[in-house]
């Protein structure tokens, strides 16, 4: 990666994240009729726990996750389970204990309602009161990020603090899949990273601007927030965060980072199905037994 310092003052330092996390998940039902699709687990791991790790490995230590009606286990599983604590310790599990307290001491979690879902835009600005004006991390819990090196969220923060501008993490996607994303238009400063000119949210092959594809993390400032408040619904009554990005671009330079990882896409039945096969393989207690009956499946 290449590109001049912005030099200048220190940069604020990032340290919250917010989770939107209010969404219906009505591509799971009828799984997510009850409970958060973000309590979906890759093995035996909420979804949203991966992202939340990945922030705390980032150096985020404050954790806003933005819930909404029928959300109450994602605040349960990051409370401490007492009662279950005692269950274990007193049959002597302390692996399972172990792992279980570890949950409840990742981080400062916070909370904030979602009324009625409105869209990205909208669920970021439910965040406002509890980020203030400070620059955050936002992530989708849908995307589930492994990184061979530093986590996705500290690639973006590590650019953030040497421009000093939002930051959006992208990847490239084949043009048959790009209407499903924002899309970005760039001025290239390296190998991995742009200069944002434009942004276009879920546009046909013909008309995207790249095959830059926005995926779930991103680096924000709090001038975004007055840009969110006032932007309009789109038809189908959201409030687009891609959309305001694009006004703010107008105002101060924004960055994309090709991140260095593999995204895997839960939100989406066929990339939920892959995260499961590839991170139970990943398990030194689950692979050689997984890849065996995997094997025998082969006709």
């Amino acid at each position: 990666m290449t590109g001049g310092s912005g030099g200048g003052a220190p940069r604020p330092k990032v340290r919250k994240a917010v989770f939107p996390a209010a969404g219906l998940g009505t591509r799971f039902l009828p799984a997510t009729k009850a409970q958060p699709k973000e309590m979906l687990p890759l093995v035996d791991t909420p979804t949203i726990q991966y992202a939340v790790e990945e922030a705390v490995a980032s150096g985020l230590g404050e954790i806003i996750i933005v819930t909404g009606r029928g959300k109450r286990a994602i605040e349960d599983h990051f409370d401490a389970a007492f009662e279950l604590e005692y269950y274990l310790n007193d049959r002597g599990k302390m692996d399972e204990l172990a792992r279980i307290r570890t949950i409840s001491e990742l981080a400062s979690v916070s909370y904030v309602r979602q009324k009625e879902p409105r869209g990205l835009g909208h669920a970021v600005l439910c965040a406002r009161p509890l980020v203030g004006e400070e620059p955050f991390a936002v992530f989708l819990g849908d995307d589930v990020v492994r990184s061979p090196g530093a986590p996705c969220m500290r690639q973006l923060l590590d650019v953030f603090e040497r421009y000093g501008g939002p930051v959006i993490a992208v990847e490239r996607v084949p043009r048959e899949r790009i209407h499903r994303y924002g899309v970005v238009a760039g001025r290239p400063l390296g190998r991995d990273l742009w200069e944002v000119q434009d942004l276009v949210e879920k546009p046909t092959a013909a008309e995207a601007p790249s095959d830059l594809a926005i995926i779930g993390r991103y680096v924000l400032t709090p001038d975004l927030f007055p840009i969110l408040a006032e932007t309009r619904e789109d038809k189908s009554g959201e409030i687009q965060l891609t959309t305001a990005l694009r006004a703010q671009r107008a105002r101060r330079p924004i960055y994309a980072l090709a991140i260095e990882g593999k995204r895997y896409d839960t939100g989406d039945k066929l990339g939920f199905l892959q995260a499961t096969v590839e991170f139970a393989l990943a398990r030194p207690d689950l692979a050689d037994e997984f890849r065996a009956y995997l094997k025998s499946l082969e006709l």
